[in-house]
């Protein structure tokens, strides 16, 4: 897998929904994790040839009040011609030893999301760009399924409530392991979270892959039921006509 080949269905995505329009200023959100570096570094590649024109920015909200090492990621972004911003918070001591929540996940993707979009509005950012990928879609909609006892998803773009921001998402169709084959040599910080591989998410993830280890292509299948007009049809099926 190379990166033209994710780049090719980030492009895609982008063309299929419209998720980049002429004149955007798009600030992709940095974790550090692999995913949002390699969506940055698709869409600054995607910058240089995309029809609609548009501006890319980069915001990395520190969970742990400014002792997250950002120095290669600022370096990464500087090589791409992208300007970094990292807003310092104190969301990992809320979450784990403030409020000690038992389910700490939601809690710290609000809080996350929170300044995320109150830094890119500030900045006169209109969409933020996020790095969720076909694994995550998936993954969501159990979750929303076995917890919640309704079919949901993330939407690949998304008008914020009381917000003049937009939510892309334009790798949803990249596979998790593509993502790892093409993130080899890009500056990922390892991920310090108290709950990190000991999650729901991560139940999930670890259903469907022994799934697809039974079924092999299930995740292929799972995924174009999802985003395929005409075969998510469920609810069709109950209406009187």
């Amino acid at each position: 897998m190379k990166i033209k080949q994710v780049l090719g269905k980030v492009r895609k995505i982008c063309e299929q929904f419209n998720l980049i329009e002429d004149g955007d200023k798009i600030a992709v959100g940095i974790s550090g994790g692999k995913d949002s570096i390699t969506l940055l570094t698709c869409l600054s590649m995607l910058k240089n040839f995309y029809p609609k024109k548009f501006e890319l920015g980069a915001i990395a909200v520190d969970l742990f009040d400014g002792e997250t090492d950002y120095t290669e990621i600022k370096k990464y972004c500087e090589k791409l011609g992208v300007e970094l911003t990292v807003v310092n918070s104190k969301i990992n001591k809320i979450v784990f030893e403030i409020r000690n929540e038992s389910n700490p996940c939601a809690l710290c993707a609000n809080l996350r999301r929170g300044h995320l979009n109150t830094t890119a509005k500030k900045l006169g950012y209109n969409k933020v760009a996020l790095g969720h990928h076909a694994d995550d879609l998936m993954e969501t909609l159990f979750m929303s399924l076995f917890y919640e006892s309704r079919f949901n998803t993330f939407s690949p773009i998304m008008q914020l409530t009381n917000n003049s921001l937009k939510v892309i998402r334009p790798m949803i169709t990249v596979f998790e392991k593509e993502i790892i084959a093409v993130s080899k040599d890009m500056p990922v910080i390892k991920n310090n979270c108290p709950a990190d591989k000991n999650t729901q998410r991560e139940y999930m993830k670890k259903l469907i892959q022994y799934i697809n280890k039974e079924i092999p292509g299930v995740q292929k299948n799972i995924l174009s039921a999802i985003l395929h007009p005409e075969r998510n049809n469920l609810y069709d099926k109950f209406i009187d006509k």
